[in-house]
């Protein structure tokens, strides 16, 4: 089975993370995704913030990382994918074009107000994926 969880450094992400793992290990051989997108529209201010784009990469590594040692020390087999590209689109892409049985989601990530004006990821995603969806408040 394939499990994968949509992350970006928010609280609520670190929960879903929690819980696709306890999912992960009550399934035997299930794989567990995680999935964080570089979001464009944030890029421009992280940019600002960072001296170069090495060390760019290495805060968003820095956001999965804790994840995939979670995971390992719970026993259950994790990799991360990067994407790049507005966050709910490239979620539905790839959930659905990698066949994802099981997808689990935070009800709200870092950006409250862009939420607000332009809807939650995690209800366009649960609208449009073609799998389940857990979305972990």
């Amino acid at each position: 089975m394939k499990i994968a969880v949509a992350v970006d450094g928010s609280e609520n992400a670190l929960r879903a993370a929690k819980h696709a793992v306890m999912l992960a290990q009550y399934l035997p051989g299930a794989n567990l995704e995680i999935i964080y997108v570089q979001d464009y529209s944030k890029a421009k201010d992280e940019r600002l913030l960072s001296q170069s784009p090495e060390s760019l990469s290495l805060k968003r590594e820095q956001k999965v990382q804790p994840i995939l040692e979670y995971a390992r020390e719970a026993g259950v087999n994790a990799r991360s994918t990067m994407l790049k590209g507005n966050p709910s689109l490239e979620i539905i892409k790839y959930v659905n074009a990698e066949k994802i049985d099981k997808l689990v989601i935070g009800s709200r990530g870092l950006n409250a107000f862009q939420e607000m004006v332009l809807g939650s990821v995690s209800h366009k995603v649960l609208k449009h994926v073609d799998c389940p969806v857990t979305v972990v408040k």
